[in-house]
Parts: structure tokens; C-alpha cells; sequence
């Protein structure tokens, strides 16, 4: 290799490698993004690319780490650029990426990070920090006993989480006479942009509680002039390897410490609430909206519960990428009574196409460029499952249906945990409740016992009048797979049999 991904070098690529068509020297930071993660650099930032070419030159980011400066160490010397590989089965597409301005590890300078965050030129901050960094509590409200939270409130001008970096810069703001900005959640949360909203007024009261704001309490303030529009994400990017980063450097002629693979396909669906202004993001395909919760409940449902579904069947069926878990009949088969029993838990007036949605996402799990782990989708079950299969089950039983594929993916996240250190390795993948499920996994309980005690522990479908039923469901489908595995489990549903029907 002749050198390093950077400014200087960008000359060097060769002709069918895209970059960024301006001048980054030109570009401002207008957005903070905190989780700056491999995903945000596939979504977020590739469409703030576009815009920035488009002459946009006001919203560059400012990509802030919350937690490990991994991606700073990477991608500071090559002054925030990276390489994003579009891939399908039938090839590769490179395009270098230049929205990302600069880079911020919050643990070694919560200063700067607040300093972004308070800049009046900073009119909106993103967020994909994972499910599980939204600290809620088994009841969904923050979790205020959380020993970060309880350093934030302590400490406000050197917070650690995201709820103590926007209520303190958000504060900083309006004591300077500065205008707060949209703060907009692209995490899998049902009703992200809400939920957050939420969190942070619970955390504003007990800052207030805490430092005695009077009678101009910051809780208000968020309350009342902070915009949460909600919003919707999707693209598929698996975590990076060695080898791709060999193939991308071949490619390039210059090395790049942290390309990002992705496919083709993206979507962004964002309500239209910014007073601050905004990108001119529907130029390039991202969907405006007034509520974004139809496209995000098909999302959660259809793409993510397929995905959960894919992940822990794969996983006990020795498959360790999608497109390989997907091309196993059962599995196939599994996904198309899954969807069969999500899709009528879906609004039915709001115009979703779920058949044309179902079949692009039955293609896009055929993608066997991706490589896309089934042990990296099945991080954070306890999170995930309560939006992505929990509600729909709970949904049908509401409707007097059975929901006996989606209370499978439950049961099959269980036996997965349990595997681990058995029949799959250790770390294979994790969650937070590992400790605590260890724990339960250890006593030998009567498997209808232990399903019980994984809801009350994972807070599933906690206060809900049909909570009783869906454990019994996941209890027999636990039973099929400490009997006879995944490939039982599927049959005692008729999947697997020769004709292809329920049996």
C-alpha cells in the first residue's frame, strides 16, 4: 500500500471509487451525533454526505463515542473519512464517505463534547447508542438507581451518558440564550423519538429535585420547547473483519482502518418536527413524515422480528450468517408464518404494502455478499424482544389469535442463552442480563418455572393481562427445544414435515 485514507490521499484512488463531490474544508458542524458507530456511518452520515454535496455545506457532524474511542483511533488520522461498501451478490460498489468532521471520545473529554453540543451552530443531535444505553428500567421508566445516572445527577458538568450530556448542554443552551436543538433518536425504540423525550424529562426532574432550579425548572424547558421527532431506520451492516478490510485496501491502493459493509438497501423515515431547521433530506429518498409509527411498528415487526427469529434459529441450527440461516427450508418457512402472524397486528388503514415490503426483505436476507453474523444480530435479546415479537404476540392474543411462531422466537432466544458454554461458545454473543440468567439457568428449574422467571426478570409483557397465556406458549416450544433442539421445536409447528403444512 501507498498510504493511509485521507485528504491528501483521496486524489489517489482510482476513477470508480466515489468521493465526496465538495469541500470538506468548506463544511460546518451542524449536527452531533452521539453512538458513532458502524451503522450511523452506513445511514445517517451517508445521507448527510449527499446533502453536503448538494451544497448543504452548514451540517457537517461532529461524531462523539460515548463509551470506547475505537472509531476515533481509526478514523482521526484519516480526518474522519472511511469507505462504505455497497454490497449485493451481485457486487461491490466503494463510496468514501466525508460527512463525519471530527471525532469525540466522551470518558476522556466530556468537556468537548459539551462544548459541541452548546456550539449555536449544532441545530440537531442524532443518537444510535443501542437499546440497552437508554437505561430504562423493567417498567420502561429510566432507571434512576443506574450508577451512571446517579454520576450524572452528581456530577452534571461531566456526565457519561446521553441523558447527562442533552439535559446539561440543553441547559447550557438556554442560559446563554441560545436555541435548544431537535435531538433526533434513530435507535430501535418503539416510539424512539417520544421515549426519549420521556427519559429526559424524568432525568430533567430529578437534576431539578437535585440542584433546586426554582421555578424555572429544566424538566419544563425539555417538556415544552425541545423538539423528539420520532423516525425510522433500516439498513443491514454487519460488523466489519480483517478480511474485508484486506479487500477494501486492495481496492483502494490505500488503507482504510475501518471500511463499513452495507447493501443496497436504506430507508429513513423522520418526522417532520425541527425548528432549528433541518437537511434537505427527501432529496435523497429519506421519507418526511407526520407520524412515523406505522413504518416503524412494520420495521420492528417484520424486519427486526425476522431478523431476531433468523439469529437464534440460525444460531442452534449451526448457521452462522443470515443468508445461510435463511436458505435452510425450515428456517425459510418459519420466517413466512412469522410474518404471517406479525402482519395483522399492523395498523390496517395506515397504507403499508406489507407483501411488497416482506418480499424485498426476503431478498435482502438472500444476500450472501453480507456475511451478516447471526451471533452479532442476536446481541441484547432482552432489549430487542419486547418491540420486536413481544407486543405482536401480546397483540394477537389481545385478538383472540395464537401468536405460536413469535412466542417460538422467545423460546428460542432462551435456549440460545442457555447454550452458551454448551453446544455454542461462551461469548458467542450477550446480554445484559447474562449474570442473572446464569444464575437461573443453574437452578434446574421445571422449564415452566424458568420461563416465568426470565419474564419477570426481562420485564416481558409486565402488568398485561395476557402475559400468563404467552408464557405457557414459550414454555412448551422450551420444552420441544431441550427435547429435540430447533429441529423439533419447528416440527411440533409443522415445519419441516414433507408436505409443507402444518401437521
Amino acid at each position: 500500500m501507498s498510504g493511509r485514507l485521507s485528504n491528501a490521499t483521496l486524489a489517489e484512488l482510482p476513477a470508480e471509487v466515489l468521493v465526496p463531490r465538495y469541500d470538506r474544508k468548506s463544511v460546518a458542524p451542524g449536527i452531533v451525533h452521539l453512538g458513532v458507530g458502524a451503522f450511523h456511518r452506513a445511514h445517517q452520515a451517508a445521507y448527510v454526505d449527499a446533502c453536503l454535496a448538494d451544497g448543504e455545506s452548514d451540517w457537517g457532524i461532529v461524531g462523539v463515542s460515548l463509551r470506547s474511542p475505537d472509531t476515533r483511533d481509526a478514523l482521526k488520522p484519516q480526518d474522519g473519512l472511511y469507505t462504505l461498501a455497497i454490497r449485493d451478490s451481485a457486487g461491490e460498489r466503494l463510496q468514501v464517505v466525508g460527512s463525519i468532521q471530527s471525532l469525540l471520545v466522551a470518558p476522556e473529554d466530556p468537556g468537548a463534547v459539551l462544548a459541541a453540543l452548546t456550539d449555536p451552530r449544532t441545530r440537531i443531535v442524532t443518537l444510535t447508542i443501542t437499546e440497552k444505553a437508554y437505561l430504562r428500567a423493567a417498567d420502561g421508566t429510566l432507571d434512576s438507581a443506574h450508577p451512571d445516572i446517579v454520576h450524572d445527577l452528581a456530577n452534571p458538568g461531566s456526565p457519561k451518558t446521553a441523558h447527562g450530556f442533552l439535559a446539561e448542554s440543553l441547559a447550557r443552551r438556554r442560559a446563554a440564550g441560545i436555541p435548544p436543538f431537535t435531538v433526533l433518536c434513530c435507535d430501535n425504540l418503539p416510539a424512539n423519538g417520544a421515549t426519549l423525550h420521556r427519559l429526559l424529562i424524568e432525568f430533567a426532574k430529578l437534576r431539578d429535585a437535585q440542584t433546586g432550579s426554582g421555578d424555572q425548572p429544566l424538566a419544563g424547558h425539555i417538556a415544552d420547547e425541545v423538539a423528539f421527532p420520532s423516525s425510522m431506520v433500516d439498513r443491514i451492516v454487519p460488523a466489519t473483519t480483517d478480511t474485508d478490510r484486506a479487500r477494501i485496501a486492495g481496492e483502494l491502493g490505500l488503507d482504510d482502518a475501518w471500511p463499513v459493509m452495507t447493501e443496497p438497501f436504506r430507508q429513513w423515515v423522520i418526522e417532520d418536527r425541527f425548528p432549528a431547521g433541518r437537511p434537505a433530506w427527501e432529496k435523497f429518498g429519506v421519507t418526511m413524515v407526520e407520524d412515523v409509527g406505522p413504518f416503524e411498528d412494520m420495521k420492528l415487526r417484520l424486519l427486526n422480528g425476522a431478523h431476531s427469529g433468523i439469529a437464534y434459529l440460525g444460531l442452534l441450527s449451526g448457521h452462522a450468517t443470515v443468508d445461510r440461516a435463511f436458505a435452510d427450508p425450515s428456517i425459510r418457512q418459519f420466517v413466512d408464518w412469522l410474518w404471517a402472524e406479525a402482519i395483522p397486528t399492523l395498523p390496517q388503514d395506515a397504507g403499508l404494502d406489507t407483501s411488497a415490503y416482506t418480499a424485498e426483505l426476503a431478498a435482502r436476507f438472500s444476500n450472501t455478499a453480507l456475511a451478516h453474523r447471526t451471533a452479532q444480530i442476536a446481541n441484547d435479546g432482552s432489549q430487542k424482544l419486547p418491540q420486536r415479537i413481544v407486543a405482536s404476540a401480546l397483540a394477537r392474543l389481545e385478538a383472540g389469535l395464537l401468536p405460536e411462531h413469535l412466542s417460538l422466537v422467545v423460546a428460542a432466544w432462551i435456549a440460545a442463552c442457555a447454550a452458551r458454554g454448551k453446544t455454542l461458545p461462551e461469548s458467542h454473543f450477550t446480554d445484559p442480563l447474562d449474570a442473572a440468567l446464569g444464575d437461573l439457568f443453574g437452578r434446574d428449574l421445571p422449564t415452566a418455572e424458568m420461563t416465568a422467571a426470565v419474564f419477570d426478570l426481562a420485564g416481558f409483557a409486565k402488568g398485561h393481562a395476557e402475559r400468563r397465556k404467552l408464557i405457557e406458549f414459550v414454555a412448551t416450544h422450551l420444552v420441544h427445544f431441550k427435547q429435540g433442539g430447533p429441529k423439533l421445536a419447528l416440527a411440533a409447528l409443522g415445519i419441516g414435515n414433507s408436505n409443507g403444512t402444518a401437521g
